[in-house]
């Protein structure tokens, strides 16, 4: 059976690296380390399913039943051989392998002239005030501490990415706005 591979299920793979987990568990450790900003695991249903998934193509597997007076009944889930070695092709293809993953800034984009460049000035102009107040809270990850010591660099890398990304996108954004501001870049609004 083929699986398409997506964030989530790398996310649940390598977090049974570690050891068994239940669904909660996981969940939990994804927003406590940080996880939950680059894979999206807000909907319990959605890790349940991707579980269910992942279990039906033999890459994990039940280990055992956990009771405890205090929450309901917990399935622990085990990462099995092909798992693991899954896990380990799906990462070397991501981290060599860039790919168009369809975000929905470039496509609001390719539509900003249905606005008028003042319009758009001011929405993109918001937006950069958001990426700045993102850059300070990726930043404030970056020098987080777990039990009085620093979290580890290699623990961060996505967040040092995420920061370099959110940067780039906010001196692009300048860019945009001063020729915005200057008239270099102009339109006239309406359908093309």
């Amino acid at each position: 059976m083929t699986f398409r591979r997506s964030p989530l299920a790398l996310a649940i793979l390598g977090l049974l690296e570690n050891g068994p987990l239940h669904p909660y568990g996981i969940q939990r450790l994804l927003k406590q380390w940080g996880k939950d900003q680059v894979v999206n695991v807000g909907q319990r249903t959605s890790l349940y399913r991707m579980i269910g998934r992942l279990e039906e193509a033999g890459l994990i597997t039940v280990g055992a039943t956990e009771r405890d007076e205090r929450y309901p009944e917990r399935t622990v889930y085990h990462l099995t051989d092909a798992g693991r070695a899954i896990c380990r092709e799906w990462l070397a293809e991501i981290l060599t392998t860039p790919r168009n993953e369809f975000p929905e800034f470039p496509a609001g984009l390719s539509f900003v002239m249905l606005l008028p460049p003042e319009t758009a000035g001011e929405l993109l102009a918001q937006r950069r005030e958001r990426l700045t107040k993102r850059i300070a809270d990726l930043q404030l990850e970056l020098g987080s501490e777990v039990d009085g010591h620093p979290v580890p660099r290699f623990a961060l890398l996505e967040t040092e990415y995420q920061v370099a990304v959110t940067a780039a996108e906010a001196e692009w954004i300048d860019g945009v706005l001063g020729d915005l501001r200057t008239g270099a870049l102009t339109w006239t609004p309406g359908p093309v």
